[in-house]
């Protein structure tokens, strides 16, 4: 199954910038690696991905930066599972 939707160059971008930041966070960096999979092509979220993107958009422990990536990531799974 292919993925119509594809993540924004402006997420795109955070994306990259969370990438080569030393500080940021592993869960941040998984996200970002993610969405910048997904930026221009088809390519869409897997299950474990999935998993950890709704895990994170269920916590208040994490920050808005973080909650938009996995929102991106989300938008972008299977809706079938």
């Amino acid at each position: 199954m292919t993925n119509s939707k594809q993540s924004s160059s402006k997420l795109a971008s955070q994306a990259s910038s969370i990438l080569s930041d030393k500080n940021a966070s592993q869960i941040q960096k998984s996200l970002a690696g993610s969405v910048l999979s997904q930026t221009k092509t088809t390519h869409q979220t897997g299950a474990e991905m999935e998993s950890k993107a709704s895990s994170v958009m269920k916590s208040d422990k994490y920050s808005e930066q973080t909650k938009s990536l996995a929102a991106s990531v989300l938008s972008q799974s299977n809706k079938t599972r």
